[in-house]
């Protein structure tokens, strides 16, 4: 087998390696606009572009006019489907964090998502847990797209900015990885939201369009 390019993949969970706005977040949404704004029609598209930019909170509060209140049973609705539901990951994915590791490699996770799901996520897939993971903080300046997650995996693990390759759907992580100096890979294999696929195809390192290009990424050369 061929080296690694990246000693460390970094990954997103949701609409990275997990397929989870179809079966989760949206649906949620749906449900909190039903109860809260009846008669409002948002399609994922448009709710995958909110949470692109300006980010859901902005979306909530600034343009759907959420209360505090509101915005508490917004939570309430979003941690019941994350808690009951277990989303399915993308094909591939499972098999190029195994071969990831079974390389020498490491695996570590930076979301927005609580690590007890992360880990259960891993688990019901089968698939082994990362090394690190850094997910919502009730700190938000240690989160996306704050450089502080990436730089404890670098202290930690005493990697550079050059052994690390994030792989992110969103704005937040390439702005993580931008000011961290480290590689960034959208997915292209997540939503197919047009001005999305624009604005990473202009800013990101590398735009794999499915997880077996972001395969051969990882492993240049080596054709198994």
């Amino acid at each position: 087998m061929k080296r690694m390019k990246y000693k460390c993949l970094v990954l997103d969970h949701d609409d990275t390696t997990v397929d989870s706005t179809p079966v989760i977040h949206y649906p949620a949404f749906v449900k909190i606009l039903e109860e809260l704004r009846p008669g409002i029609f948002v399609s994922m598209e448009t709710f995958l572009e909110k949470n692109f930019s300006p980010g859901l909170r902005s979306f909530y509060i600034d343009e759907l006019g959420f209360s505090q209140d509101e915005m508490r049973r917004e939570w309430e609705v979003w941690r019941e489907f994350v808690g009951s539901i277990i989303p399915p990951f993308f094909p591939g994915m499972p098999e190029l964090i195994r071969r990831q590791r079974d390389a020498g490699g490491s695996v570590c996770v930076i979301s927005h998502s609580f690590p007890e799901f992360i880990r259960r996520d891993y688990d019901a897939a089968g698939v082994p847990q990362p090394d690190l993971i850094f997910g919502w903080d009730s700190d938000r300046s240690r989160c996306k797209p704050s450089p502080w997650p990436m730089q404890e995996i670098m202290r930690i693990t005493g990697y550079s900015p050059d052994d690390i390759l994030m792989v992110d759907d969103l704005k937040p992580g390439l702005d993580m990885a931008r000011a961290s100096g480290v590689a960034f890979a959208s997915c292209g294999w997540s939503h197919q939201v047009p001005s999305i696929r624009a604005y990473m195809a202009e800013n990101a390192d590398l735009c794999p369009a499915s997880v077996a290009e972001l395969e051969a990424i990882l492993f240049p050369g080596d054709v198994r």
